[in-house]
């Protein structure tokens, strides 16, 4: 590469990603780092290896590449002075998605990662900057499709599987499609990889994981990881969605040890919403992962751990405790429950819809969905707002986006914001009284056969991509026989669970369940698994807030919380009860 190529001008600052940092901020982070003086060339952090700096630009220029040093080589931006390096995965404890390297010398300061969140957790203002800066470049890292590779057939349903987890994890990667993608045949030889052996993940430009499991994946990356400190708690929460998030900083906040586990991914359901618009203070609205990802920082920061993947398989009472038991045969005891689990997206039970899942039938639309449905025409089943939020998410990309909604009228389970920016928008056609009954295509979707079932009509319309929301199903087929749960399989709690308790177990307590309590005392269910909640993501939050005090009223009569000694042997005392108490950080 010249020396002219090495100078290129600053990348300009149009989403928010690069934001300068004033001067005062400057000095204040100075007083915690060094200075430091850099060399051209200089690789201040590598693809694959995790931040242990944050890196401010004092003077001179520093680019950012992906596969640095490799036949895909390009650069994702270029900082000058003022600028601050790294992306989210440097407050979340992951490796890195790109390289920095200096172009032009200068001076840097350095900061250790630990002392930086501290500073940010102090500096609101920092804080918000920071953080917005490094959600927006992770965002834009997964549009130019920067970190690992998944090299696999779009038939493969661990392809799908890998994918899924990296989308919902909102991990920085791309899908290489071995059965058509001209790129897959050279890396097949690059590696020595036999179609047989795949999926692969390749990280770093040179590491091959062959079909690795989810754990696997989540351990390279650098996602949180199951560990000894694990096996005893105040409080397992059991799902990192809206409420299992809002349980983890609540009960963290309050000086419980608690932690938080999902088998796919934090966030749920609405961790894919591309913008949620009706949440109390977001009046411009909030991307789903945006929130997520707030929320999973915050609870970071009371001390909150939280495990992902790890899925439960059992939950078995033992004295006034319970033992958790994950797929991997490891358990956790656990003082007290919050079932947050969430639902799944019901499928569409369509003739050969089955074969097109993955490649161009999805049940969520984010960023990854619509990078692969760029103008073309596609379509959306389902007339809920997470069928309303698609489809404006959609039609930024699309040429044309379908609303089939089986019903005839949109205002019967959407919100009224969504009914009149979907009525208004000039690429959206809304089709009432419409359902999908056949599909077209052989790799790849090529159009819907739909159906008008108010006059029978049929007629084909074109897709290339079709999008499904059509209600859900609760995660709860492993309670079944442990805790009782309403005809469609939702938690049942309070009054509701009173009815089908056992008052032998309840006896000792002298009182019945509490209003989100289960059939077992201290099992608690809060959000959309649980029967009767309404499916909205503040009340989902509001439960999982409120799942925590209960939590605290029932512990109060059994009292085994974990303790931490202090001096001389006594308990520490945080708050009102000397039984609560809050891990290190």
């Amino acid at each position: 590469m010249s020396t002219a190529e090495h100078k290129q001008s600053e990348t300009p600052d149009r989403h928010g990603a690069f934001p300068r940092l004033t001067p005062e901020q400057l000095e204040d982070l100075t007083a915690h780092g060094e200075r430091r003086r850099t060399a051209e060339g200089e690789v201040l952090y590598r693809e694959g290896e995790p931040f242990r700096k944050f890196l401010a630009i004092l003077s001179g220029t520093v680019e950012i590449l992906h596969d640095h040093g490799g036949p895909d080589e390009r650069t994702v931006a270029v900082h000058g002075p003022g600028r601050f390096l790294g992306e989210l995965g440097l407050l979340e404890g992951q490796a890195a998605f790109d390289t920095a390297v200096v172009r032009e010398a200068g001076e840097i300061l350095a900061v250790p990662v630990e002392r930086q969140r501290a500073l940010v957790d102090r500096d609101h203002v920092l804080g918000d900057l920071i953080l917005r800066a490094y959600l927006c470049r992770r965002y834009l890292l997964i549009g130019l499709g920067a970190g690992f590779r998944i090299l696999g057939s779009c038939y493969s349903p661990d392809t799908l599987r890998l994918r899924e987890f990296a989308a919902r994890n909102r991990l920085p990667h791309r899908w290489v499609d071995l059965e058509k993608d001209r790129e897959a045949e050279a890396l097949l030889r690059r590696f020595s990889i036999r179609p047989q052996e795949t999926p692969v993940v390749i990280w770093k430009g040179e590491r091959v994981l062959r079909n690795p499991s989810n754990a696997e994946l989540a351990r390279l990356i650098g996602l949180p990881a199951p560990s000894p400190e694990a096996g005893q708690c105040d409080v397992m929460v059991i799902g990192a969605g809206p409420a299992g998030l809002a349980a983890a900083v609540y009960g963290a906040s309050d000086g419980l040890k608690a932690v938080t586990v999902d088998a796919v991914a934090t966030g749920g359901q609405a961790g894919t919403s591309s913008r949620i618009e009706n949440y109390l203070g977001f009046p411009s609205g909030i991307s789903g992962g945006e929130l997520i990802e707030r929320a999973v920082l915050q609870a970071h920061k009371f001390g909150a751990r939280l495990m992902v993947p790890a899925q439960v398989s059992g939950l078995t009472p033992l004295d006034d405790e319970y033992v958790v038991t994950f797929t991997d045969g490891s358990q956790t005891r656990a003082g007290a429950v919050v079932l947050a689990s969430g639902v799944w997206y019901r499928r569409l039970e369509v003739p050969g819809i089955d074969r097109l899942e993955g490649t161009s039938v999805y049940y969520a639309a984010t960023v990854h969905e619509a990078s692969l449905c760029q103008s073309d025409p596609v379509a959306v089943v389902g007339g809920g707002n997470s069928a309303g939020q698609a489809v404006l998410f959609l039609a930024n990309h699309a040429s044309r986006v379908h609303l089939l909604v089986r019903g005839g009228d949109l205002n019967a389970d959407m919100s009224r914001y969504l009914v009149d920016q979907v009525e208004r928008h000039p690429k959206i056609e809304v089709l009432l009284h419409t359902e999908v009954r056949g599909v077209s295509g052989e790799e790849k979707l090529e159009s819907l056969t739909v159906e008008d079932n108010a006059t029978g009509e049929r007629r084909e319309l074109p897709a290339t991509a079709l999008f499904v929301f059509i209600g859900a199903r609760p995660r709860t087929e492993w309670l079944r026989g442990v805790l009782a749960l309403d005809e469609k399989g939702f938690v049942l709690t309070g009054a509701d669970a009173q009815a089908a308790a056992d008052a032998t177990r309840w006896a000792s307590l002298g009182r019945g369940p509490l209003p989100l309590e289960t059939t077992l005392p201290g099992v608690f269910a809060a959000g959309d698994v649980r029967s009767g909640s309404v499916k909205r993501v503040a009340s989902a939050t509001g439960e999982g807030a409120m799942a925590i005090h209960l939590v605290h009223e029932h512990r109060e009569q059994t009292g085994n919380l974990v303790r931490t000694a202090g001096p001389e042997g006594r308990p520490v005392v945080e708050g009102q009860s000397e039984s609560w108490h809050r891990p290190s950080l």
